[in-house]
């Protein structure tokens, strides 16, 4: 693995030669931030996405983090979620739930997904209310610089077009700068209907971490990492700037094989 600084915010880049190495590396750096957040404030409150991700993530269900891993501190949220039944082949909860959840003991009350008996404005409303709630308690943190929550840690991947969560290219949400969590009924990729967090809900948070894989998102990966020119198009995910979190990107080979410093590290 290198680690390798990038430009301008761009955040650290880890490139990883193999998806299994990238899974341990992950599950690494999940469990010191949990252990850290746990140790400061006595919750790691974590949110995730859906897509390959969820495997990517499967270390922590072995030893040693089963065992050393303080689970009942673990409060879990979705930065996005489809507008599906919990039980639909669509739906991030279910697929958390049967690859992650299910094999951690994570309290069931904890985990909080969207309501998935009502549209997706209504879903999108009262998911940011049950947030506010937990703002509110301080299971969630609240942001040093704004009046949005600070997740401890928002893990995302990103799709060859360089969408995040459900943020895609050129969508109004983009600009959405009020709502911590939003809807849309208009998604480019199915199923259309989703909530998502805003941009200044993931740049609130204490840390951001990006996982990217597949040589199908090595050009996306390169424009929204590498110094590029202002006549390039601004994707979703080079809008993730942390106002003052630590933003991660972990990419295999693959995907990191069209960043400058790539030829660095497979020298």
């Amino acid at each position: 693995m290198a680690l390798l600084e990038s430009k301008k915010n761009r955040g650290e880049v880890r490139i990883h030669e193999s998806l299994e190495e990238l899974s341990t590396d992950l599950a690494d750096y999940i469990a010191e931030l949990s252990e850290a957040s746990v140790k400061e404030r006595g919750f790691f409150a974590i949110a995730l996405s859906g897509g390959s991700l969820i495997s990517l993530m499967r270390n922590l269900c072995g030893a040693p983090y089963n065992k050393t891993v303080d689970w009942s501190k673990w409060y879990i949220f979705w930065a996005d979620e489809r507008v599906v039944a919990k039980n639909h082949v669509d739906s991030n909860y279910k697929l958390a739930k049967d690859h992650l959840l299910s094999k951690l003991p994570i309290v069931p009350s904890h985990v909080h997904s969207i309501n998935d008996s009502l549209t997706a404005e209504e879903a999108a409303n009262e998911y940011e209310f049950v947030i506010r709630q937990l703002v509110r308690t301080r299971v969630v943190n609240v942001s040093d610089v704004s009046d949005c929550p600070k997740f401890d840690l928002i893990l995302l991947g990103m799709g060859p077009d360089g969408h995040v969560a459900s943020l895609f290219p050129n969508h109004s949400v983009l600009e959405e700068k009020n709502e911590w969590v939003t809807f849309i009924t208009t998604s480019p990729k199915p199923p259309p209907e989703r909530i998502t967090f805003t941009l200044p809900v993931i740049n609130s948070a204490a840390n951001v971490a990006v996982v990217v894989t597949g040589i199908g998102k090595a050009e996306a990966a390169r424009l929204v990492i590498d110094d590029v020119g202002p006549e390039c198009p601004v994707l979703p995910a080079r809008m993730i700037e942390p106002a003052v979190g630590k933003l991660v990107w972990f990419l295999d080979n693959q995907a990191g094989s069209k960043l400058k410093c790539f030829s660095q590290f497979s020298k």
